[in-house]
């Protein structure tokens, strides 16, 4: 009888751990599974089977936050290095890569947060509860936008993403950018479709004129400073000359005739002949 009771026992512990270290793990794996599927999609991740992959689901969230994907990569490698090591791994090298994973993981999120139009403040949320904000970011009506101002690491060949892998979309924040500053995007460079400047071109000298452009007349002069005085009114045109006479002038009339001769008195009777 006790040897049933104990086998009993030891049948339904055996049943707990396996559901605690089998059956539970898988349906952790799922919900973080299914709510990586929801962000990448909304980031433009082509392919839903991505986010159930192992490993690889973590190096795409990476990838998205403007991190580079192999950092995943490095810090298994550190792990299974420090797991060998029995004293110096154990107490040195694991912890370090734990708290280095940390804090990669909320760098990433943070990232991640800013592009689902979320403040920086949220990563406290991701910090204590992963999955919590995994589901509010999956599936809140936020949408996804990757003109933000880039990572102050873009430049860092270690830590900037500068992979390029098919049906993941480019962020154009994981560019390039100047060391210590985070330039918006585009910043520095020549937008397309720029004229270039053609072969051979030399500035102008100092002191060089351009000619004039065909049937182009320069402005005049600005005159000298306006006067303070009245101003003078125009002077009024001289009048046109007379037009000549159309007939030809009149001779001169005949000269008067002479005046006609007093009268003469009659002879007085009183008065002797002469």
């Amino acid at each position: 009888m006790d040897d049933y009771y104990d086998y009993g026992i030891s049948g339904g512990a055996l049943v707990a751990l396996t559901l605690l270290y089998t059956i539970l793990p898988l349906i952790v794996y799922a919900i973080y599974a299914w709510f990586y599927m929801k962000v990448f999609e909304k980031a433009g991740v082509q392919g839903k089977w991505r986010a159930w992959v192992p490993v690889y689901n973590s190096m795409i969230f990476y990838k998205l936050g403007d991190l580079s994907p192999w950092l995943v990569l490095y810090l298994i490698g550190a792990g299974v290095v420090g797991a060998i090591i029995p004293v110096l791994g154990w107490f040195l090298i694991l912890p370090l890569v734990g708290i280095a994973g940390r804090v990669l993981d909320l760098i990433a999120a943070w990232r991640v947060g800013l592009k689902l139009q979320k403040d920086a403040v949220w990563v406290i949320l991701y910090f204590f509860l992963p999955p919590v904000w995994l589901g509010i970011n999956a599936f809140d009506k936020s949408r996804w936008n990757p003109n933000i101002q880039p990572a102050s690491w873009a430049g860092n060949g270690f830590l900037g993403d500068r992979t390029v892998w098919d049906g993941i979309p480019v962020q154009p924040s994981a560019t390039a950018a100047p060391q210590g500053y985070g330039a918006p995007q585009g910043y520095g460079q020549q937008p397309q479709g720029y004229p270039q400047q053609p072969q051979g071109y030399a500035p102008p000298q100092p002191g060089f004129t351009a000619p004039p452009a065909p049937g182009y007349a320069p402005p005049a002069a600005p005159s000298a400073a306006p006067s303070t005085s009245a101003p003078v009114p125009p002077t009024t045109p001289p009048a046109p000359p007379a037009a000549p006479p159309t007939t030809p002038p009149a001779p001169p009339a005949a000269p008067p005739a002479a005046p006609p001769a007093p009268p003469t008195t009659p002879n007085d009777p009183t008065q002797p002949p002469a």
